[in-house]
């Protein structure tokens, strides 16, 4: 049996008659940078996830470089956030001439650590800005806590997230803004690049608009040096789609996780668990081994998928020397890109296939 880590052309395949049409009107519509597909789909998104606006960017590494833009972040001044993570978190701070200043994560959640935030805070602290990591919400209430006694803005880069839930509620509108991305992978993925800012300030949302089109809010009239940002039209007619399907994939990687959890309870491995107060969408499921290179390498030989998510924190990448950060300097993260395996999880995921990956982890675990 063959078990891919991600089967994107299945969920294509299952979507294809509705993916045509749509894709057929902005076609005809020639409606092709922004537009009327992008707008209904900014609703949509804007509803699902509780917000008063959705602002369509060309990808979620976009939308979080203009949210550092919305907050007025620029050089000299520091963001807080974690070293466990995509890169392209550090990147938005990083474009306005700001500096990172990582803390390290909890043990279990693999989210920013709430118990240290507070002693990372500096005059030139500007914003706070955590990851719900693997789709699994972090610790809203006590970073808002802290946010709030020292006046700084919360940030919640939900690219990993889409409705994920939060004491019952969506998250995205828990701070100032949240950033989400569409990539192909996502739990809500584009047929190419994708992104989106929500926020509940109507200007916020009014300038990210403008600093998505260059600036402008009338064409050829500039008011603020800005990008070429927009989502296209195809992306914008895709992720409606999409979206109508997200709750019920959203259920099904829940269930898949579950039975993971199950399958997998006897083994050495470390499993997911959610906080009492999150519900997460499992965008990936990650285990922890020690011996995770040869766990891989097992699971390979078997026909089945993995991916590693995140081999190298933040805070060691070459891109950031600059900020003196060494080794030892975050051991939880560092011990959790050392460890950490993500297994094939999606709602394509067959019980057949499913039960084939416990079964040869089993098999590598002597369990």
């Amino acid at each position: 049996m063959k078990v891919p880590y991600f089967d994107l052309p299945a969920q294509i395949r299952a979507l294809r008659p509705e993916l045509d049409a749509a894709i057929a009107r902005t076609l005809d519509a020639c409606s092709f940078c922004l537009g009327p597909d992008v707008a209904e789909f900014e609703r949509a998104f804007a509803a699902f996830t509780g917000a008063a606006h959705c602002i369509g960017y060309n990808s979620g590494t976009s939308a979080l470089h203009v949210a550092m833009r919305l907050l007025n972040v620029g050089p000299g001044d520091e963001v807080i956030t974690t070293p466990y993570t995509f890169v392209a978190t550090s990147w938005a701070i990083a474009y306005v001439g700001a500096r990172p200043v990582y803390v390290d994560i909890d043990e279990q959640s693999m989210n920013l650590d709430p118990g240290l935030v507070e002693r990372a805070i500096t005059p030139r602290t500007k914003v706070v800005m955590p990851v719900h990591l693997y789709g699994h919400p972090f610790a809203i209430d006590p970073l808002l806590a802290i946010c709030r006694r020292h006046s700084l803005p919360l940030v919640e880069d939900a690219a990993q997230a889409h409705g994920a839930r939060y004491r019952g509620r969506p998250v995205g509108t828990f701070g100032e803004l949240a950033a989400y991305s569409f990539y192909p992978g996502k739990n809500l993925g584009a047929c190419g690049e994708g992104g989106a800012l929500v926020t509940n300030r109507a200007d916020y949302a009014a300038r990210a608009r403008s600093l998505r089109e260059h600036g402008s809010n009338v064409r050829y009239y500039h008011d603020e040096v800005g990008y070429n940002y927009r989502m296209e039209g195809i992306q914008g007619a895709v992720l409606g789609v999409k979206l109508r399907h997200l709750p019920a994939w959203n259920a099904a990687r829940r269930r898949l996780a579950l039975r993971y959890h199950e399958l997998l309870a006897g083994t050495p491995l470390r499993l997911p668990r959610e906080t009492p107060d999150a519900e997460s969408v499992y965008h990936l499921y990650v285990v922890r081994h020690a011996a995770r290179d040869r766990l891989r390498e097992y699971l390979s030989g078997r026909g089945i998928g993995t991916a590693l998510h995140y081999p190298v924190p933040l805070h060691l990448q070459k891109c950031f020397a600059d900020l003196g950060y060494k080794p030892g300097n975050f051991p939880v993260a560092e011990r959790a890109a050392r460890e950490c395996l993500s297994l094939p999880i999606y709602p394509e995921l067959t019980d057949e296939q499913h039960a084939f990956v416990a079964a040869a982890i089993g098999e590598f675990t002597g369990w």
